[in-house]
């Protein structure tokens, strides 16, 4: 499978509809779900014990239909295969059964007016604006599973590595959703949730899974960037990354040329800046550093 509009072809695997067909059944789910709590290779009995099904024959039958695809039979007992775990993960992420909305407490100036930022969670998205000028600061997925039997503030520490995580992955070529390909490209004056002018784009070949971001949300794990900050005694990877207008915004970025593409993006602290030009993957290709000038 190569493209996102080629959900159904599918040669030399179990067609995605019989898939789903065999783990739509209540049994199923809770061998999938005993397997995962067992954590080990397990015996037929375990797990039909783990279960509570009385009826060997009817537990052998659910089992059977579970077997190669989601559940591995090995020497030793049986396992849940990678396609198995991916169902469970997904049903406790609150993907498939949960939908909820939430206002989330954040307490943080928007990098351009200095008003007190919001923050909203809706359709699995969590989404950090600025009330006053309209500035968004981020709109990135996030499983309703993360909400759960966490404060507010830790929804949003939970969000900042996550984001971290996710655009690492897809500035580096792979998409954090299928592990596909993924390709980067540089735009100007697109809609985007930011309001930036100059944005990245990543894209997946594979299943069309997009991330958007301001240029310099790629720069956050870049060793020149974490030295800089350390210099100052600044923890980044502790900083969220709204609070950072480099990651947020495009005015510390300036297009030095578009064909190729090479754009700097200033990361200023305590009167010292640090100049670093990334090309259009967002490789970094020259950095520099100076004292910031007044104006800055």
């Amino acid at each position: 499978m190569s493209r996102a509009d080629d959900l159904q072809d599918c040669e030399d695997c179990l067609a995605p509809a019989d898939a789903f067909a065999i783990v739509g059944e209540e049994t199923r789910l809770s061998i999938l779900e005993a397997l995962w709590r067992l954590d080990e290779p397990a015996a037929f009995s375990e797990i039909r014990a783990e279960v509570g099904m009385t009826d060997s024959a009817q537990f052998n039958y659910h089992l059977g239909k579970l077997t190669d695809q989601f559940v591995r039979k090995t020497d030793d007992g049986y396992e849940l295969r990678t396609a198995g775990e991916r169902i469970v993960q997904a049903i406790f992420a609150g993907s498939f059964t949960q939908h909820p909305e939430r206002e989330i407490e954040i307490d943080d100036p928007c990098v351009r007016c200095g008003a007190t930022l919001s923050a909203h969670y809706v359709d699995e998205q969590l989404s950090i604006t600025c009330p006053a000028c309209g500035h968004g600061h981020g709109e990135y997925p996030f499983p309703p599973g993360g909400l759960h039997d966490r404060t507010d503030a830790e929804i949003l520490s939970a969000f900042d590595q996550r984001v971290r995580h996710l655009h690492c992955l897809a500035k580096d070529g792979v998409c954090p959703e299928c592990n596909g390909r993924m390709a980067t490209t540089i735009g100007r004056g697109e809609d985007c949730c930011l309001g930036v002018s100059v944005r990245a784009t990543h894209r997946c070949r594979q299943c069309a899974h997009e991330l958007c971001s301001a240029v310099g949300l790629g720069l956050l794990d870049q060793s020149p960037v974490v030295s800089f900050y350390e210099d100052h005694g600044v923890d980044l990877a502790q900083t969220p990354y709204w609070r950072l207008d480099w990651c947020v915004d495009d005015h510390p970025v300036t297009v030095v040329d578009d064909d190729p593409w090479r754009l700097r993006v200033d990361v200023t602290r305590d009167g010292d800046r640090l100049a670093v030009v990334v090309d259009g993957d967002l490789e970094i290709v020259e950095t520099r550093r100076d004292p910031a000038t007044p104006a800055e």
